[in-house]
């Protein structure tokens, strides 16, 4: 299907640069298309990949063929996110009419190639992106990538302030320092992490730093993406407008200190064991 939308910026803009911004495409895809004859303003082919696009023009990006495909899913706890192992499941084959919440241009199949944009490990739960999308791949899990990722973990053992400290600042795993993390109680024996980089099974080894052992891992977020209430198991399509903001979200900068007044309330966070295992 044609993207088509109207251009209502104030000042022109090069079409590479508009179309990348707004989650269509990446600036070089752009010009690729261009010098394919997909691009038209006001009904006109665009030829220049250098050309503008005006206050009020509506430029439309003829369709190529069949669309990269992303769902998001709630991974259930046993299923592997990739590859899997003699006797694994894989998440894409969660991936049924009967799962889909809402509707899809298409059911994926067992030949379908559908990678993780971040994987989640089989012992935990939660969001998880399986995506063809190269433009998105590059946005989520890039190296240049700012987004961050929100986590509820259940840990056994004694949870102190000196040990939420050391795991927001003072740990290193295979030799090299981690990004600073936002960690802060989440209810009895639970704690809320926020981080900025995935490093293989990285919340449960800093937790093991630290003399935790996590019980149970589950993601809410993704970047500015939340699972909200997609039931366990089921899937759903990521939509145009979740795509165009996680390819340009860009976490909001920590707020400066005001004055200080009453001591600030502890942190909070609601979470709820699955109803099964």
């Amino acid at each position: 299907m044609a993207w088509t939308r109207r251009y209502e910026d104030p000042e022109p803009q090069r079409i590479n640069k508009w179309l990348a911004q707004s989650g269509v495409c990446s600036r070089r895809e752009a010009e690729a298309a261009i010098a394919d004859g997909l691009v038209s303003i006001d009904g006109e082919p665009v030829e220049d990949p250098g050309r503008k696009i005006l206050p009020g023009q509506t430029l439309t990006l003829a369709d190529r063929g069949q669309p990269a495909l992303t769902v998001v899913l709630n991974k259930p706890v046993g299923v592997v996110s990739a590859q899997p192992e003699a006797g694994q499941a894989p998440a894409v084959r969660l991936l049924t009419r009967q799962a889909l919440v809402g509707e899809s241009p298409v059911i994926p199949g067992r030949d379908t190639r559908l990678a993780p944009l971040g994987r989640l490990d089989m012992d935990s739960h939660g969001l998880l992106l399986l995506s063809d999308d190269g433009v998105l791949a590059k946005a989520v899990i890039g190296p240049e990538s700012d987004l961050d990722k929100e986590y509820l973990v259940r840990v056994r053992g004694e949870v102190t302030e000196e040990k939420i400290a050391r795991l927001r600042h003072g740990l290193s795993l295979d030799g090299r320092q981690l990004r600073p993390a936002k960690i802060n109680r989440a209810g009895e024996q639970r704690l809320r992490f926020i981080l900025k980089e995935g490093r293989n099974r990285q919340i449960r080894r800093m937790c093991d730093l630290v003399e935790l052992s996590v019980t149970d891992l589950y993601r809410i977020r993704i970047g500015p993406l939340k699972l909200a209430d997609l039931p366990e198991g089921r899937w759903r399509v990521l939509t145009d407008e979740e795509r165009a903001a996680l390819i340009n979200w860009r976490a909001a900068p920590p707020k400066p200190p005001g004055p200080r007044t009453s001591r600030s309330p502890r942190p909070t966070g609601s979470y709820s064991r699955r109803a099964s295992r």
